[in-house]
This record gives C-alpha cells, sequence and structure tokens, in this order.
C-alpha cells in the first residue's frame, strides 16, 4: 500500500510542474498620448489670465489602479486583468489636462501647480472626476467632472464653476479602444473648461 500510495505522488510531480512552469499572460500597455486626439482650434486667451491647474486632481478610487478597468452591473467595476497603464492615471490625468488647457488658452497662460517662481498666476483651477469608466458592454466611455476657477487677486469674487457630463461612443469592444477613448474624454473635458466650441 506504502509503494503504491508513493508511486502514485510520483507520477503527480510532472503534472504539478507542468502547470507551475506555464507562462503567465503577457501584460499589455497603455498611455495617454501627449499628441490631443483631435485638430487642435486656434488659442482663444480669453482675458488673458494666467490660469494654475491645482496638481491634486481627486479621481474616483477605481481609477487609483494601474489597471483599466470597466463597469459591471449596478455598482462594480471589473479589472481587467493583463491590461495596465504605463503611468497611473491620477499622474498622467493632471499632466495632459495641463498641457490641452494651455494649447487652447495660449502659451504661457496655463501652468501645471505649483507654476514656477515669476510666474503672476490670476485664476487657480481645481478639477475633481467623478466618474471615468465604460458600460460593460463597452460601448461607451462615460466622464463626469466639476471644476472651480478662482479669482487669485481678490477673495471678494466667488469661484466661477462648471460641470461636465461626456460620453465618449468607442468604435469597437478592444482595450486599446477603450483606453483612447480615456484620452479623448480628458481632451472634451479641456474643450469644455476652456468653452471651446
Amino acid at each position: 500500500m506504502k509503494r503504491r500510495n508513493a508511486l502514485a505522488c510520483v507520477s503527480l510531480v510532472p503534472l504539478l510542474l507542468s502547470g507551475c512552469a506555464s507562462t503567465p499572460a503577457p501584460t499589455h500597455w497603455y498611455e495617454l498620448k501627449s499628441e490631443p486626439p483631435e485638430a487642435v482650434p486656434p488659442p482663444r486667451p480669453g482675458d488673458k489670465a494666467v490660469w494654475e491647474l491645482s496638481g491634486r486632481m481627486r479621481l474616483p478610487g477605481a481609477l487609483e489602479r494601474d489597471t483599466l478597468v470597466v463597469a459591471s452591473g449596478a455598482a462594480s467595476v471589473v479589472p481587467l486583468v493583463g491590461h495596465r497603464w504605463v503611468e497611473p492615471l491620477r499622474e498622467s490625468i493632471p499632466v495632459r489636462l495641463a498641457a490641452d488647457l494651455a494649447r487652447l488658452r495660449g502659451e504661457g497662460l496655463v501652468w501645471p501647480g505649483p507654476a514656477p517662481a515669476g510666474v503672476g498666476v490670476t485664476r487657480r483651477l481645481r478639477v475633481e472626476i467623478d466618474t471615468l469608466v465604460a458600460d460593460e458592454a463597452r460601448r461607451v466611455l462615460r466622464l463626469r467632472a466639476r471644476w472651480w476657477l478662482t479669482d487669485t487677486t481678490t477673495s471678494a469674487t466667488p469661484p466661477t464653476t462648471g460641470m461636465a457630463d461626456i460620453g465618449i461612443e468607442l468604435p469597437d469592444r478592444s482595450v486599446d479602444a477603450l483606453a483612447a477613448a480615456h484620452r479623448l474624454a480628458i481632451w472634451r473635458l479641456a474643450l469644455r473648461i476652456t468653452g471651446t466650441p
């Protein structure tokens, strides 16, 4: 009996080793490209006020992960295993949004916070993203955001506020299309904040 058990254990070893030796699925990497995904209109500096975009941008908890996620059911999100952002969204979104705002307003009129010494900031922009997720079927990516633009030269003026609810239709169900839609949503948010038609 002992011999039979020993033989059975020996015959299981190759099976166990083959299971351990299987290679994990490769990781696919995605980024928010630096270039805007649509044609850039001529700058509209407006009042030529210098804006500083707060680097502390609040994002939904699901976006604090480095893995791409999609919505599922009434309240849950599902991580797309093996599909990751090269740079966490909490770092890349403020950088891309500041660059897009600068393209739309004009050179030297938008700075990521804190602005360099010597730059006379006259407006402080704070942005909060409440939602940035695709539906379970990956048909639409939804971005909902709020922003506050505060005059730094006087405390008597209340902040200007705004809200955006942006839907980006996905051309297909690929994760690449999903990642590209994130970049387009940030660009469209910049258009909305600057009032660019």
